[in-house]
């Protein structure tokens, strides 16, 4: 009985000593790449805080020109003028971005092609979860509405792993969850890898469209590689969106 309440003890003890590794060992993938990106463009949605925020400060380290995209430019300002201290990189910028709201969307991308020509890295990183139910401006279920139509279709798809951002923000359960394993968890600045890895690693171009995780293609169900359902959840997107079908 004592050797068991010693142990139960010990355990936090141990689990904290231990945190750092286990860490590591579910933190599998970093992007090895070493390009440049002097002259590139970049948008990062939902760029001023977590994964977002990590991966415009690596881009912007690249030398890249990065445009932050998020609803709140107040705080986007304070995170662009931190990425350009750190940096020495003074070409990032903030612009207004709602994906909740298809008019700022298109008042963004219409923005966008008069400051720039080209666009060479897009990162669709913004998203809600677990959210109380609400309808975005246009009237989608707000999940559906910023995870899928606002953000639109992306080239890849990555997965980052259990990451300790903002993003669980909506649920006072798993804030404490978060907190409880939070030394378990991964960083912002390691769940940017996947995302870094998918737009600057060369050689990916013939495995567009695949899902990625720890920095390699992962495994996705039959569902989700069915090219039936993705043509309907296609047309359907566009019919809501009031896009023309090609």
């Amino acid at each position: 009985m004592i050797g068991v309440l010693l142990l139960l003890l010990l355990l936090p003890l141990l689990l904290f000593i231990a945190a750092p590794q286990i860490r590591k060992m579910l933190s599998n993938g970093v992007c090895t790449s070493t390009a440049q990106l002097p002259g590139k463009v970049a948008v990062v949605t939902g760029a001023n805080t977590g994964i977002g925020k990590e991966t415009a400060k690596e881009l912007a380290q690249r030398g890249a020109r990065v445009y932050i995209a998020c609803r709140d430019v107040q705080k986007g300002e304070l995170v662009a003028k931190e990425i350009q201290t750190m940096t020495g990189n003074q070409q990032v910028f903030v612009r207004k971005l709602d994906l909740a709201d298809t008019k700022s969307i298109r008042a963004f991308a219409e923005g966008f092609l008069a400051d720039e020509k080209h666009l060479h890295i897009l990162i669709n990183n913004a998203g809600v979860m677990m959210c109380p139910y609400s309808k975005t401006a246009d009237g989608f279920e707000m999940h559906i509405g910023v995870n899928h139509l606002g953000s639109g279709v992306s080239v890849y798809s990555v997965h980052p792993g259990t990451v300790h951002s903002e993003l669980v923000r909506h649920s006072f359960f798993m804030r404490c969850m978060w907190r409880l394993f939070s030394f378990f968890i991964k960083t912002p600045q390691q769940g940017a890898q996947t995302s870094l890895h998918c737009a600057l690693a060369e050689g990916l171009e013939n495995l567009s469209g695949n899902h990625f995780s720890d920095c390699r293609v992962t495994w996705v169900s039959a569902q989700a590689r069915n090219m039936t359902i993705a043509r309907r959840l296609w047309d359907v997107s566009c019919d809501l969106l009031g896009i023309p079908l090609d």
